[in-house]
């Protein structure tokens, strides 16, 4: 998960704050993983890298109660170093438009590759059943939308191209995020911080 993917392009501490503990509450009860990772999108992964804003976010993140992993590097992410991938939207949405174009370049070169001559179209059908299992780890329509979070509701932000199967998962998703009353507990943990917490940050 990318939070902030793009809705927030100027963001101060404190809110990066709030997205790992959101982050971290949607992947524990809607994605059912327990004490999800979360990272700090950074330039290096070591203690001090980044601007103001990430060194400052650091220190945040690392107060909080949630499985912080410390600073990840882009290159990381796609490889599973952490589950919710903390940054401010502008950085987050360059993330994910840059994902988003290599993984369709890299299925359209594997297409050319398999097309060429008839050897490789039997070896394209050979391996139909792992293609497909490949092409479907890269396909929106399996996880329906990204929720907005922070919002006083339930809000799932589907692709402009969806079918069918991605508008019954992200209406699954919804369903996931009222069942196990996200909301209230996001409420919660961000009421918890305390304004001095956040508010040395500013």
């Amino acid at each position: 998960m990318i939070i902030d993917a793009g809705a927030n392009t100027d963001c101060k501490p404190k809110n990066l704050q709030q997205f790992a503990l959101m982050g971290s509450i949607y992947m524990e009860k809607v994605m059912g993983i327990s004490k999800p990772r979360i990272g700090l999108l950074n330039i290096g992964t070591e203690v001090g890298k980044g601007n103001e804003l990430t060194k400052q976010s650091f220190e945040l993140l690392n107060k909080l109660n949630i499985n912080f992993v410390g600073n990840v590097e882009a290159r990381d992410v796609a490889e599973g170093i952490c589950d919710v991938c903390v940054c401010d939207g502008f950085v987050g949405n360059v993330l994910l438009k840059n994902t988003e174009g290599v993984a369709q370049a890299f299925l359209n070169i594997l297409k050319g590759i398999f097309m060429q001559n008839t050897v490789s179209k039997i070896a394209a059908f050979m391996l139909k059943k792992g293609l497909k299992a490949f092409k479907k780890k890269f396909d929106y329509k399996e996880v329906g939308g990204a929720p907005f979070m922070g919002i006083d509701g339930i809000m799932i932000k589907a692709h402009g191209s969806s079918d069918a199967r991605a508008i019954k998962n992200a209406i699954r998703q919804a369903k996931l995020l009222y069942d196990n009353k996200c909301l209230d507990i996001i409420r919660q943990e961000i009421s918890n911080l305390g304004v001095d917490t956040v508010e040395d940050a500013e």
